[in-house]
Order: C-alpha cells, then structure tokens, then sequence
C-alpha cells in the first residue's frame, strides 16, 4: 500500500512540475539552462526515470516559483 502511495505522491509532483513549466512557457531546456543542468536531466526527471536529489529538486521548484510544504500524514492503525 505504502508503494502505492509514494508513487502517487511522486506522480503528483512530477505533473505539478511539468504543469508550472508549462504554464510560464518554459521549455525543458529553458528550465534546465536556469538551473545549471542538462535537459536530459529535466527529461528524466519528469519521464519519472529517475528521483532528484533534495537539492536537485529545491533548485527546480524554486525556478518555477513552488515551495516544498510538509505535511503530517494521519498514523495508520495497527493491522490495517
């Protein structure tokens, strides 16, 4: 189930990400010339191939104008 989940949670920011490039009309290229990396980088990234580093994805987020924000998940009761 935890799979599940994380893999949503990763979806979720993979399109958020692509949604805001879009939406300033920057190309995975104009994106990745901002950040100091290669295109393949971005490519891969919003492909899903590959998972960014903290600093890799704090960089890209705050090119785009996105924050990180944290969030406590409810607990899961024992045996569910």
């Amino acid at each position: 189930m935890t799979n599940v989940k994380e893999c949503e949670k990763k979806t979720k920011l993979v399109h958020a990400i692509i949604d805001c490039r879009h939406e300033l009309g920057l190309s995975q290229r104009d994106l990745a010339k901002l950040c100091h990396f290669p295109q393949s980088s971005i490519a891969r990234l919003e492909a899903g191939i590959t998972s960014p580093r903290l600093d890799t994805l704090k960089k890209i987020l705050y090119h785009l104008g996105l924050t990180i924000e944290l969030k406590k998940e409810p607990q899961m009761k024992q045996g569910s």
